[in-house]
C-alpha cells in the first residue's frame, strides 16, 4: 500500500489528494480537495492516520498557506486529523457546522463513537485529538461572498456543502460516486442509521437549484454536469426507497438485510458497475453498501407508509 498520497489535478487549480490509510480496499477513496482560488481553501482533511500524507502532499504542490479549512462534516474519515491540520496550518480557521464543532473542540464523544460503529477501521484510521475552539468557525458566521455555504443534512444532520466559483465540494451529500472502468461509474446512497429521507431530499433539491458546474466528491473524484449527477442520485434514493419498502414486509422482523441487498444490486443501474470494481474495493463497498441499506430499513420501521 502506498505510504504517501497521490496528487491529481483534475482541472485548473484544482488538486484532488488520495489518502492511503492502512486499510486493505481504501486506496482511492478518500478524497482531499485543495483549491487555488482565492479563495485557497481544503476541503476536508481526512483521518489523523493520514495527516502526515495529507501535509507532505501540500508541501509537494508548494502550498504554505490556507484561507480556509472547510469542513462538510466531522465524520472520522473527513476530519478526524483536524488537529494534525491545524498545527500544519496555524493562521487558518477551520469552518463546520455549528452543531459539529464542539466535537472537534472535544472530541472523546466522537471518538467513542467512531470505535463503536466502526470498530477496528476507526482504530485503523486514528485517534482524534482537540482543535483549540478559538480557531473554529461557525459556517452561519463565515462572512466571505466567494464562498457559499449550503446547508445539506442527510448524511449526517450536520453536513455542510461549499460552492467555491463553478466548484460544488459535496462531500457525502450526493452519495458516493466511484470509477469502475472506463467511463463507467458506480454510485451509492451515503445514508447511515439514522437516515432522514425527507431532509436528504431536501439537500438535493438545494444543490440542484444553485446550479453548479463541476461536482467534487469526497469519495471519490470531480465529474461534470453537476445538477444531472445530483439528480441520478436524488432519483436513486427514491428507487431505494420503493424496493426496501416493497421487501421489507416480505420477511420476519430482522431478515430483510440480504434480500433486500441482493434487489438492490440487481435492480438499481447505478449499481451494476460493482463487479468492475477492485477486489478490495467491493469488500469496501459492501460493509458501506449494507451500512446504507440500514438506514433505509430503520427509516421505514420508524415511518412505515400509511396504508
Amino acid at each position: 500500500m502506498p505510504e504517501s498520497a497521490t496528487v491529481y489535478r483534475p482541472c485548473e487549480r484544482l488538486y484532488l489528494l488520495a489518502l492511503n490509510p492502512p486499510l486493505d480496499g481504501f486506496d482511492h477513496f478518500i478524497g482531499i480537495w485543495f483549491y487555488e482560488g482565492p479563495p485557497r481553501v481544503l476541503v476536508d482533511v481526512g483521518p489523523s492516520a493520514t495527516a502526515s500524507q495529507l501535509v507532505a502532499a501540500l508541501t509537494r504542490i508548494g502550498i504554505d498557506r490556507l484561507d480556509y479549512i472547510l469542513m462538510t462534516h466531522m465524520h472520522i474519515d473527513h476530519g478526524g486529523g483536524l488537529a494534525e491540520l491545524s498545527a500544519a496550518f496555524p493562521q487558518t480557521p477551520i469552518v463546520g457546522h455549528s452543531r459539529g464543532l464542539p466535537h472537534v473542540a472535544d472530541p472523546a464523544r466522537l471518538w467513542a463513537g467512531s470505535l463503536k460503529t466502526l470498530g477496528a477501521t476507526a482504530e485503523a484510521y486514528g485517534p482524534i485529538a482537540a482543535v483549540p475552539a478559538n480557531r473554529l468557525i461557525a459556517a452561519d458566521d463565515l462572512n466571505d461572498p466567494r464562498v457559499q455555504v449550503i446547508f445539506t443534512p442527510g448524511h449526517a444532520p450536520h453536513h455542510i456543502s461549499y460552492r467555491v466559483d463553478r466548484l460544488l465540494f459535496a462531500g457525502e451529500a450526493g452519495g458516493v460516486c466511484l470509477a469502475a472502468a472506463p467511463g463507467r461509474d458506480f454510485m451509492r446512497p451515503a445514508t447511515p442509521p439514522r437516515f432522514r429521507m425527507d431532509l436528504a431530499l431536501s439537500s438535493l433539491e438545494a444543490l440542484i437549484d444553485l446550479p453548479p458546474s463541476k461536482i467534487c466528491y469526497s469519495h471519490f473524484g470531480l465529474r461534470e454536469n453537476a445538477r444531472g449527477r445530483l439528480a441520478q442520485h436524488r432519483d436513486q434514493l427514491l428507487r431505494w426507497q420503493a424496493i426496501v419498502a416493497d421487501e421489507v414486509p416480505r420477511h420476519a422482523t430482522g431478515e430483510a438485510q440480504a434480500p433486500c441487498l441482493q434487489r438492490l444490486l440487481q435492480e438499481d443501474p447505478l449499481l451494476h458497475a460493482f463487479h468492475q470494481l477492485p477486489t478490495g474495493a467491493r469488500h469496501r463497498e459492501i460493509g458501506f453498501l449494507n451500512n446504507s441499506l440500514k438506514g433505509f430499513i430503520q427509516a421505514l420501521e420508524e415511518d412505515p407508509p400509511a396504508d
